[in-house]
């Protein structure tokens, strides 16, 4: 007995000394390497457009010396640290680009921007702002900005960028909030090898009992239980008593042939090891059910409804589908199957009403699909999404509407109904801009926007540009638009020369730039205007923007010298396109 004893405690610490430094193959011995550390952040600071920043550098160093960025002196005594995905200089930015900006101000733009549902440009460029390697605004500290990053990357869902922040970060705070995340959504995909994998995240610097109870079961799930009974052994020494857990992880390491009935739902770890061990699990999530929880059930299909007979629990249903918690064609399927007399489906758009709110829907559906002509089906389809919208469950049909009407045959529906048939069906194609056409009669649609959609020569552009303006000068009644200005006031950024006849100020004159945004320029504000500017453009794409609009948004960006970004903002908006 002994001799066990010893052995086990031998192994016990091989375990140890295997497990608690999860990464240190993927550290790198930079980080102990004062003078190529001091090196890399003072060639970070002198903002070189054309420099790489190794970002893993950046995360990992403490900087504790006055740095000098842009003629500005930002004390860094208080041991600061920044944390991000991208290099600044990718995007003309650099360290101190929130260092002018009022922490007040941040916060309020976030949450605006929060409830935008913002375009693929506007998101592109939010998350190159908010992601970039910078020290915070004034008078936030690290932790309140790494949070605004995390809560960014959850509420949004943004697992892909969420596991580049990890790789380029190594230990910050609320980092196992983060891994928690990623595992949870794998669990509650049903995906737990996936899930397993993101435990690779943890260092020794987290100690979080759900991660390691996960860990644990991850072992298991990998049949390696020895490794797993050492890990849980440790567990157990090092935290309160958890009986539930106890008794699940005993009763899969084979320890005991019994396990508790006990459904456990206050975390979805709990709940996912109530449904592996019990036999027969059975589980009826009502309103208060959590939303990982539902999504698991709904993908691990444990969501039996066998008693048409209960509209309370259709009910429930119907409210997590609307809430993207259960499959929302299974709702459908389950209208199928309620009985009706043959009288009700022939009289059911007059009757409907007299029927309680599930079964109206229900019967309408089926009247639908028994419909046999374009006009019957088009009105059933729109009766029913008036009874979706009355009980607030209209994100229940939004794309079942869109798939039913793109059926129909375009040319079997009325003149009436032609237009709010296109509005209802939501399209599959990604948008594509389409092959540019160049109009050398007008100015931002000329063979000079290729300097920016081709990288054109320098040279054959500054050609161009005095070849196309004396063309245009000839037209006595040619009007220089905003879009024109955007593009001229870019060139000029560049170091093109326009024609000296050409009076580029008086044309400014024209249109305004508010004034708000451009005492930000002038305050090297450089962040907090992206944020501005996503605001601005939102849920369009820089195309649909009015051409004032495009002119003052690349003006103030040309003012910050934001050149990749303003590029970005013209090669959307001034082609014309096929």
């Amino acid at each position: 007995m002994i001799l066990k004893s010893l052995n086990r405690y031998i192994s016990l610490f091989v375990l140890i000394i295997f497990f608690l430094p999860l990464q240190a193959e993927d550290q790198i011995d930079i980080w102990n390497k004062e003078k190529e550390k001091n090196t890399e952040i003072k060639r970070l600071n002198k903002n070189i457009p054309d420099q790489q920043i190794n970002s893993n550098i950046i995360s990992k160093t403490n900087i504790n010396s006055n740095i000098q960025i842009e003629n500005a002196i930002l004390d860094n005594s208080q041991d600061k640290k920044i944390f991000g995905v991208y290099d600044p200089a990718e995007n003309n930015f650099n360290l101190n680009m929130w260092s002018n900006t009022d922490s007040e101000k941040v916060r309020s733009s976030i949450k605006r921007i929060n409830k935008i549902n913002l375009s693929n440009t506007s998101k592109k460029i939010f998350e190159k702002t908010l992601f970039s390697f910078a020290y915070p605004p004034q008078g936030m500290n690290d932790n309140e900005f790494i949070d605004l990053k995390i809560d960014w990357m959850i509420n949004n869902g943004e697992t892909d960028l969420i596991e580049k922040f990890l790789k380029q970060n190594n230990t910050f705070h609320n980092k196992q909030k983060v891994i928690q995340y990623l595992v949870d959504t794998n669990i509650a995909l049903a995906n737990i090898k996936e899930g397993c994998a993101k435990i690779n995240f943890i260092d020794k610097n987290i100690k979080d009992s759900y991660l390691e109870k996960f860990r644990i079961y991850c072992l298991v799930f990998n049949d390696k239980k020895n490794e797993a009974q050492l890990l849980y052994d440790i567990l157990k020494e090092q935290n309160q008593p958890d009986k539930f857990f106890d008794d699940k992880i005993n009763f899969l390491l084979g320890i005991t042939t019994k396990t508790s009935d006990k459904i456990k739902e206050d975390n979805l770890l709990n709940f996912y090891l109530s449904s592996v061990t019990i036999n027969n699990f059975k589980f009826e999530p009502t309103k208060k059910t959590k939303k990982t929880i539902w999504e698991y059930l709904n993908a691990a299909n444990l969501i039996k409804f066998e008693d048409i007979t209960n509209k309370e629990k259709l009910k429930n249903l119907e409210i997590a589908a609307n809430q993207n918690q259960f499959d929302k064609n299974k709702i459908f399927d389950i209208y199928k199957k309620i009985p009706f007399e043959l009288n009700s489906l022939i009289n059911a758009n007059n009757i409907f009403q007299t029927f309680e709110s599930t079964d109206s829907r229900a019967l309408i559906y089926q009247k639908f699909l028994l419909s046999d002509n374009a006009e019957s089906k088009i009105k059933l389809l729109f009766l029913l999404e008036e009874l979706f919208r009355k009980d607030n469950l209209s994100n229940v049909y939004v794309e079942f509407l869109s798939d039913k009407l793109k059926e129909i045959n375009f040319e079997d529906i009325s003149d009436s109904y032609k237009e709010v048939v296109q509005k209802n069906i939501i399209s599959d194609e990604e948008f594509k801009l389409g092959k540019i056409k160049y109009d050398d009669k007008i100015l931002h649609k000329s063979r000079l926007i290729k300097y920016f959609t081709e990288n054109e020569d320098r040279k054959k552009i500054q050609k161009d540009l005095d070849k196309i303006y004396k063309k245009i000068k000839k037209n006595k009644k040619y009007f220089y638009s905003a879009k024109d200005l955007a593009l001229i006031d870019s060139l000029l950024k560049d170091g093109f020369k326009t024609p000296k006849d050409l009076n580029f100020e008086d044309l400014q004159k024209k249109y305004n730039v508010p004034e708000n945004l451009l005492q930000l320029a002038k305050n090297n504000e450089s962040a907090f205007l992206t944020l501005k500017i996503v605001e601005i453009i939102g849920e369009d794409e820089p195309h649909q923007l009015d051409a004032e609009t495009i002119y003052f948004i690349t003006h103030l960006l040309n003012q910050n010298n934001l050149i990749k970004i303003r590029n970005e903002i013209l090669i959307s908006a001034l082609p014309l396109r096929s």
